[in-house]
């Protein structure tokens, strides 16, 4: 893919660095509706003096995404550093490293600079890579403070060009010069793609939503579609905004790295699956149960629990055997049946020292759960999971052997689904969002109710691909760049 590298600056005739593979030009010139429209990839560095609200600086990085450039920093990356408590919670992510720079220091305060991920201070290097990953910016300045016997960001500004020493401009250049080329050593020389795709992994999961065939046929399927693919980890956080879209394949958390990642990709305009909405209210199981209520949709009967109901009789109005769920629980974990009341009263007393809300459910016995993918507003793959032996749930993580953790599945064509799964999955995922869900539905009979809708959905080779095999993944490839082109059009 070809990359062009554009370095924006207030005034061209101070910029003194040369055999830089970039284009230096003025703000005013960049923002001009005569710029001349770019083809290909276009990453714009923006050094300007400022970049305050309204500021040419400000303009340069809200244009270069508009115009499907990628800026650095990013608007979402200026308003961030702009408020110290949300660029604190990003910092919490860094904590142990910033321990570990600090741990000799005896200062109260320690300010240091950092230029595309290097310092000039001493002992802050792997410091700045990270801070540089979390705000990437060329020129920022970082203030840590003791507060409450540790270690706080305590301010984050921009820095001005034009007030830089030597040496930090000799560093700026030579970290611009080592980011510009390292990002084009990424991109694949023999061949031209439309757009570049992220999709983020954890290696080190144990259970991760997609397996290694499963992901290898989804980069065969973007390439294929148009896609540059590349692997990467939350560490990259600070890469996010080099790529047209993300692909999340690692189990999502809202307490997690893995949301700052999709709630950054989303900020700076990137097509996210899954992206922070639908992980927000996909993780948690008293806003589905709200939501379905109110839509009218079919659900197991659904009681919300508090301290208040752990007095005699408090659980009168449940009908038993009932279903205990913490209400971010997943892969069957903080989920507990009761047979009856005193036993619920003693589960629900523990739950309750972790969430403040715990749900209960009626508790439906069956054979299997239906799973119905999602993509889109569109069905695309239905399975059968089956209780795990011996088991009342699909994962039961109490077995002896590893075998019998997980029940066993079946993918069925969509055409054999019943219709009434199939529409009332459809409007479980829409109040989620557009993007990529698995619904969970029992069918009892004649009657068919939501369990949870899912985001970041398995999608397994030999599992959820074994109807459509590579088409599965032709799909999802498709999907992305259609959303690419839409939001560009």
């Amino acid at each position: 893919m070809t990359i062009r590298n554009l370095i924006i600056v207030d005034h061209p005739r101070h910029w003194s660095f040369e055999d830089l593979p970039a284009e230096v030009i003025s703000a005013r010139d960049y923002l001009s509706s005569d710029f001349p429209e770019t083809k290909g990839s276009v990453r714009v560095f923006n050094l300007c003096n400022s970049y305050r609200y309204q500021s040419l600086g400000y303009y340069v990085s809200l244009l270069a995404e508009a115009r499907g450039q990628v800026p650095r920093p990013g608007v979402a990356t200026i308003r961030d550093v702009r408020m110290l408590m949300v660029a604190r919670s990003f910092a919490e992510e860094i904590e142990d490293c910033i321990k570990q720079a600090f741990k000799d220091r005896k200062e109260q305060e320690i300010t240091f600079r950092v230029f595309c991920g290097k310092s000039p201070s001493a002992g802050v290097s792997k410091l700045a890579r990270d801070l540089y990953r979390l705000f990437p910016a060329p020129m920022m300045e970082y203030s840590f403070a003791i507060k409450d016997q540790r270690w706080q960001l305590s301010s984050i500004r921009p820095l001005n060009i034009k007030h830089l020493m030597d040496a930090e401009r000799s560093l700026l250049q030579s970290s611009l010069r080592e980011v510009i080329l390292k990002r084009e050593r990424h991109s694949s020389p023999g061949k031209k793609y439309s757009y570049d795709l992220a999709m983020v992994v954890d290696p080190k999961e144990a259970h991760p939503p997609s397996n290694e065939k499963a992901l290898q046929l989804f980069e065969e399927a973007a390439r294929s579609t148009g896609f540059y693919v590349e692997r990467i980890q939350t560490g990259d956080i600070g890469r996010i905004n080099e790529f047209d879209a993300v692909f999340i394949r690692q189990t999502t958390a809202v307490d997690k790295a893995i949301f700052r990642l999709a709630r950054m990709a989303h900020a700076e305009g990137l097509i996210v699956v899954d992206d922070p909405w639908s992980i927000l209210k996909s993780a948690n199981k008293i806003f589905l149960a709200e939501s379905l209520e109110r839509a009218g949709l079919p659900a197991p009967g659904t009681w919300v629990l508090t301290k208040r109901d752990l007095k005699a009789h408090g659980l009168a109005h449940i009908s038993f055997p009932c279903v205990l769920k913490e209400p971010d629980g997943a892969f069957s974990l903080g989920v507990h049946k009761c047979v009856d009341e005193a036993a619920a009263l003693i589960k629900l007393k523990e739950m309750l020292k972790s969430s403040d809300l715990i749900i209960a459910q009626e508790f439906l016995p069956s054979d299997y759960d239906w799973r119905i993918g999602v993509l889109g507003n569109e069905p695309i793959f239905a399975c059968k999971y089956y209780m795990a032996e011996g088991h009342w749930q699909i994962y039961n993580w109490a077995a002896d052997e590893k075998n019998d953790q997980e029940g066993n599945a079946d993918t069925v064509p969509l055409y054999q689904v019943p219709p009434l799964v199939i529409e009332t999955a459809l409007k479980a995922s829409k109040i989620m969002g557009d993007g990529l869900y698995g619904v969970d539905l029992k069918q009892i009979g004649e009657r068919v109710v939501v369990i949870e809708v899912n985001d970041n959905p398995n999608i397994d080779f030999g599992v959820e691909d074994a109807v459509d095999g590579p088409e599965l993944y032709l799909k999802l490839a498709r999907y992305f760049r259609k959303r690419i082109e839409d939001a560009r059009n």
